[in-house]
């Protein structure tokens, strides 16, 4: 079988199922068992496209279908047809971003777009790069303010230094714990800031918990503003926080990896991200609400230039970054924690230039607009109930199961009864001791229809497995 034949097989396929993933259930659930059984996973396979060809089948037969409105998972869904292509391109070209000689389209594609969200964040004087998701860009933010704060950090590493100390909110991600265990701060030394009654950072209470560390000797260096909770999606207020860095000269960072994608649409920034431009750093998904193929990250630095050089490159000029060459100020590996980079520029350049930041901002609009009606309908059902007021994108509610039933417990079975039966696939999480469903929005053609059917999903579920009575 030659290469034009496997590529149009392939292609056929793909688009059997691009055409199908919205339709039937959600997913033909098997357990370990019996997957592992029907994909023949010892099956020898050398030089048989026919079974290559038979294993991806089945793996999109038997995978989760993400553009599925019963997706409800994940802070991104099924994703975008322009980075759809540009990934089939990037996989075929083959080539890391690292260097404008080995990738000179991606690089200069990259260097546009990072230019284009600096603007959009306001950030003067500053820099970006791609980055593998969030949860780097927030220890890269890490790493940067850990050298700013200790001169010679770097080369030095931490030893005779006071002992420094991060500040997050509660309900900061867990990314920013590997980053304080990574970067030789210490899980111990990340403050974790109480929250008031919305699920934002408390200014008064980090305000209290600076000049504690300060009093007892410590080096406050570094506060995360979480732009958009992974629960609750409450953001933290920047301005407050502005305003300590001030008296305590700490690095303040802006995770938005959800929230973030509020920036598109100036409506949503005034309500959602005022003061963004204050931060020294700030990172944002992509792939999230926006909807560009996974991963699709930035990480900005604002007022700082040659900042990623600075905190992240070592080692590496022997063979690859060599100053001689004319193009190497262009070179994006030099900057990276990575040493090879995947091609993630195309798949962003072409959602951008396609859709547009209005057609983008519409979007975000429209999961917001979404998030209202779902919040509205649950208070008019009798048997689901919000376990917290909505504060943005992020809906927690709960079907109210009959007295005497363990609510936690039950609304667990629940979920994983309409996952399993091809329904939804809906995400839970914890607030307090409550567990919550929590509704996210993230499919451009989602619709208030959509949600009724979902929620009627939960509330037939819910009434099977309660016998037909609930609370």
């Amino acid at each position: 079988m030659n290469d034009e034949t496997l590529f149009r097989q392939l292609a056929s396929l793909l688009a059997r199922y691009r055409a199908r993933e919205k339709e039937g259930p959600l997913l033909h659930y098997l357990e370990p068992e019996a997957l592992s059984r029907l994909l023949e996973l010892e099956r020898p396979a050398a030089g048989d496209w026919r079974q290559i060809l038979r294993w991806l089948e089945l793996y999109l037969d038997h995978s989760v279908k993400t553009g599925h409105p019963g997706f409800l998972n994940r802070m991104w869904s099924g994703a975008n047809l322009p980075s759809i292509l540009a990934e089939m391109v990037v996989a075929v070209s083959n080539t890391s971003a690292c260097t404008y000689e080995g990738a000179p389209v991606s690089t200069l594609m990259e260097h546009y777009m990072l230019d284009t969200m600096l603007e959009l964040a306001g950030f003067r004087d500053g820099e970006g790069q791609m980055t593998t998701g969030s949860s780097n860009g927030n220890l890269i933010a890490m790493l940067a303010a850990r050298n700013e704060a200790l001169d010679g950090a770097k080369e030095r590493g931490l030893w005779g230094q006071p002992p420094l100390y991060a500040f997050v909110s509660a309900d900061a991600h867990y990314s920013l714990d590997k980053a304080a265990n990574v970067l030789g701060i210490g899980t111990g030394n990340l403050v974790k800031v109480a929250v008031d009654e919305r699920g934002r950072m408390d200014p008064d209470a980090l305000a209290r918990e600076l000049e504690a560390c300060r009093t007892a000797g410590g080096h406050p260096f570094f506060v995360c503003a979480t732009l958009g909770t992974t629960v609750r999606g409450a953001y933290d207020p920047i301005e407050p926080l502005a305003k300590l860095r001030e008296e305590y000269g700490f690095w303040l960072h802006g995770d938005g990896a959800w929230g973030g994608a509020a920036l598109l649409d100036d409506g949503l920034r005034r309500r959602y991200l005022p003061g963004v431009e204050r931060l020294d750093s700030f990172t944002w998904d992509f792939h999230k609400m926006p909807g560009t193929n996974l991963m699709c990250n930035m990480l900005l630095f604002n007022g700082r230039r040659d900042a990623f050089r600075c905190a992240c490159s070592a080692g590496e000029h022997s063979y690859l970054f060599r100053e001689e060459r004319e193009t190497h100020a262009l070179d994006l590996g030099v900057g990276s924690l990575q040493c090879a980079r995947r091609v993630d520029s195309l798949k962003w350049f072409l959602d951008w230039k396609y859709y547009g930041r209005e057609g983008l901002a519409g979007r975000v609009r429209r999961y917001l607009e979404l998030a209202e009606y779902a919040e509205k309908r649950i208070g008019e059902i009798p048997e689901l109930g919000m376990v917290v007021p909505r504060e943005s994108f992020n809906v927690c509610f709960r079907f109210l199961p009959p007295e005497g039933m363990d609510a936690n417990e039950f609304n667990l079975r629940l979920r994983h009864h309409l996952f399993h039966r091809g329904d939804a696939l809906v995400g839970v999480a914890w607030i307090g001791e409550t567990l919550t469903l929590r509704l996210l929005v993230t499919h451009p053609d989602f619709t208030e229809e959509a949600v009724d059917r979902f929620l009627e999903q939960v509330i037939q579920e819910g009434r099977r497995l309660t016998g037909g009575s609930s609370r």
